[in-house]
């Protein structure tokens, strides 16, 4: 009878299933948030704080693991790829077959907008994904949801619109016009007037640092705060006309494309670049940087694509094929499309190799003019000379958004309360560089920074006048005469002197050695030193 009674207890007392804590699975969950082994705290020989860092040590382990089991049991989906069966293969696998087996709501991500008399068009999204700005060449600029697709403005400027991007959220985006690029709010209301930018050819937004990037005609990068109007940088890069551009999302640097297949890297507070590497042969046509920013992906003119680690600055991979633009998703797969050809590329093995994964053919005459994947959805969006369209790329968008990062759902409520607090978090620009890891680190003293003699002769007097003012203590039985006292005074300053001494003598010797050696290299001709016998030393 008491047995029947347990198991006709109340359900709070089931418990779900226990995963065992050794399973590999697990194991590779904590590694991913512990980022990276913890300190050694065996060479430590302050016991107090090597106890210390063991509990904080433990407290690192245990989150970690609590956020492995939450990745585990507690995120609403999981991201996959399209999986081929026998000799399929998923390159060959069409969108009209992806459509049959979706659900509704993905489905609708599948359109054609056609819009002939105002194209070729480009696009942007915003960071979570919703919202979507379409500019045509000829002057049709759009604002869409996404979510539930529709149309929330559209304005007609009456000129050539090259480019468009947004800011640091929906209310407003920035369009590159035929003479100077504007500023508009979501109701399509003009609000800023760019003229120092020139005529640009394309825009780029550093969301971390507030900081609108463009590159002109003259071939003029500009760096402008949007929060308070002051223009950061202006630079003559020299390297000729170009409207190919990207910024890397790890450290905010701008690259460049030039028409002398070089890549040049640069920071609003520096006027020559960081870094100008030799791509390729050719002009680059396209360029794209992988969401850990350590990849970057280049198309020459010469029909090549390479894969390059930044870290490293060397070729990981070249592929065969040319491509008018390039982008990288959030998980990783590369989209590459010349003429109205597009094929997904993808590095599904553990060695940096990427391989074909999908292709997507648009109509006979479309020229696509701008790939841009959606975020937090497995969507590409394609602008071309037609309109723009969108296909579906399964295991494109990660999964699991972040709330505090980007959040799709939103209220104004929110948006306004994350605004003011990335206003806060702004980063100035002085912080943009290749490693941001450096930030926060202690220099290490060059040669300038050493003590000039001047400076060690006046500290030397300031050792020995202390010295002289410090009171001597008064001894019994007649060892606090007057001269014993003025012996011990003397003998305590030459101690205190010694040391300053020894530096100087160390200094004087190592002048002697330098002048000696450059007398007698002296006295053989120029030419003829290499020559001459090193003496053992």
């Amino acid at each position: 009878m008491m047995e029947e009674k347990q198991e006709a207890g109340a359900p709070d007392k089931i418990k779900p299933p226990t995963e065992p804590e050794g399973s590999g699975e697990l194991e590779t969950r904590i590694k991913k948030y512990l980022r990276g082994d913890g300190a050694n705290l065996e060479a430590l020989r302050d016991k107090k704080l090597r106890g210390q860092l063991t509990v904080r040590e433990k407290l690192y382990g245990k989150s970690a693991e609590a956020a492995a089991k939450a990745e585990k049991w507690l995120m609403p989906s999981e991201g996959g790829y399209l999986e081929a069966e026998g000799i399929e293969k998923t390159s060959r696998i069409r969108q009209e077959s992806i459509a049959r087996e979706v659900d509704i709501s993905s489905s609708r991500n599948q359109y054609d907008i056609v819009l002939p008399d105002l194209g070729p068009y480009t696009l942007d999204f915003t960071s979570s994904g919703r919202y979507m700005a379409a500019a045509g060449r000829k002057g049709h600029l759009a604002i869409v949801d996404m979510k539930n697709l529709s149309l929330i403005k559209e304005i007609q400027v009456r000129e050539t619109v090259r480019d468009v991007v947004f800011l640091h959220n929906e209310l407003f985006f920035a369009a590159a016009q035929k003479k100077y690029p504007y500023i508009y709010n979501r109701e399509g209301i003009e609000l800023h007037c760019l003229k120092e930018h020139g005529a640009v050819l394309k825009l780029q937004f550093l969301k971390n640092h507030f900081l609108l990037a463009s590159i002109n005609k003259s071939s003029q990068l500009h760096y402008q705060d949007v929060t308070t109007g002051l223009m950061v940088g202006n630079f003559r890069t020299g390297l000729g006309r170009t409207d190919v551009m990207q910024v890397n999302p790890f450290n905010g640097v701008v690259a460049l494309g030039h028409s002398g297949g070089t890549v040049t890297m640069w920071k609003p507070t520096t006027s020559a670049p960081l870094v100008k590497m030799l791509c390729h042969r050719g002009p680059i046509s396209a360029l794209a940087f992988h969401p850990n920013g350590h990849i970057m992906a280049t198309s020459g003119k010469e029909r090549k694509i390479k894969i390059w680690d930044l870290r490293k600055f060397e070729v990981l991979q070249t592929l065969p094929g040319h491509a008018n633009t390039l982008d990288f998703s959030q998980k990783g797969l590369l989209a590459a499309a010349t003429g109205s050809f597009v094929q997904i590329l993808g590095n599904f093995s553990e060695s940096q190799s990427y391989s074909r994964y999908m292709t997507h053919s648009m109509a006979k005459g479309y020229q696509i003019n701008k790939l841009l994947f959606r975020p937090y959805e497995d969507v590409l969006g394609i602008a071309h000379s037609m309109g723009w369209s969108s296909i579906l790329i399964p295991g494109s968008g990660e999964p699991n958004f972040d709330s505090w990062v980007a959040n799709p759902f939103e209220t104004s409520k929110q948006r306004r309360e994350k605004e003011v607090r990335s206003l806060l978090d702004k980063l100035p620009p002085e912080t943009i560089m290749l490693d941001p890891s450096k930030i926060g680190t202690v220099k290490p003293p060059s040669r300038k920074q050493k003590p000039t003699k001047q400076e060690r002769e006046s500290e030397m007097e300031a050792a020995v006048a202390a010295v002289k003012d410090m009171p001597m203590k008064k001894k019994t039985k007649g060892r606090s005469k007057p001269s014993k006292s003025a012996k011990k005074k003397q003998e305590i300053i030459a101690k205190t002197k010694r040391p300053f001494l020894e530096q100087q003598t160390k200094e004087e010797e190592a002048l002697s050695r330098k002048k000696q050696k450059m007398s007698e290299e002296a006295e053989l001709p120029k030419s003829l030193q290499r020559f001459a016998r090193k003496k053992a030393t």
